[in-house]
This record gives C-alpha cells, structure tokens and sequence, in this order.
C-alpha cells in the first residue's frame, strides 16, 4: 500500500493538470524529467500501448504498469550481469570451476566438490552448470 501511495505522488506530480490522466506531453515532461528523452511520437506510441481503456492518456493503474515494468527490466538487467560474472567460457553457463574462481574473488574458499554440491540444488536439467534461467530461478529463492 505504501508503494502504491508513492506511485501516487509521483503520479500526482506529473499530472500537471490534475485531471487524473497523464496525457502524452506530460508523460514527455516526465521523461526528460528522469533523464530520459522520447520524441512526440515515441510519447503517443508509448501511451497508445499502455493504455486500458482506449482514451489516449494514463490513468494511475497504466502509470505503475510502466514504472513497475521498468524496474523489472532493471532487475533482469543486474540479474544478468551479475551471471555473466561467474561465466568464464563461451558456454554461457556457470560451471564448478567459474563458480570457485569467482568465490576466491570474493573471498570465500570453496572446494571443487563444494561448489559441485551448490551447483546441484539448482540445476534442474542435471547437466553439471546452471544456465541463465537456472541462476535467475536460484536467486528468486534466496
């Protein structure tokens, strides 16, 4: 609830009308506003995508769907970032071997067998790594 409230303001705020919509200048305004910049016709085809119910502006639900859109992509973005640190080969996958190197790195001595076992709880197809999907799936549960 408390999130939806700062949703709220946020929203309130770019409401420079107050009308309770936020029409496609003012999304622009918002935009440039979080350094971002959208051409006028980037705008209008951004809120004819978001848009429920069809009248060309956002309401406050359409504004969460985008705020809280974009912090999915942030998150999947370090996500795979913080993957691409334990990967050492073109396999693209985490092996025994990346993972111990990279807890060396951080300071953790793990034997090879150690880091077998860890690998294990998560690696659901049983082939000895952790894809990307298997350590997005690891770090949901943590």
């Amino acid at each position: 609830m408390e999130r939806y409230e700062q949703y709220r303001r946020v929203f309130d705020h770019f409401d420079s009308n107050g009308d309770g919509k936020i029409c496609p200048a003012e999304l622009r305004k918002c935009m440039t506003a979080i350094g971002g910049e959208m051409t006028e016709e980037e705008v209008v085809s951004a809120v004819a995508v978001i848009d429920s119910d069809g009248d060309g502006l956002l309401c406050l639900e359409d504004f969460v769907k985008i705020i809280e859109g974009a912090a999915e992509e942030e998150r999947a973005g370090d996500l795979k970032e913080a993957f691409n640190m334990y990967v050492e080969d073109a396999g693209g996958c985490i092996t025994p071997k990346s993972l111990k190197r990279m807890l060396s790195r951080l300071g953790e001595r793990r034997s090879a067998e150690d880091c077998k076992e860890m690998i294990a709880c998560f690696d659901l197809n049983h082939d000895g790594v952790l894809s990307f999907h298997e350590f997005e799936m690891m770090m949901s549960s943590a």
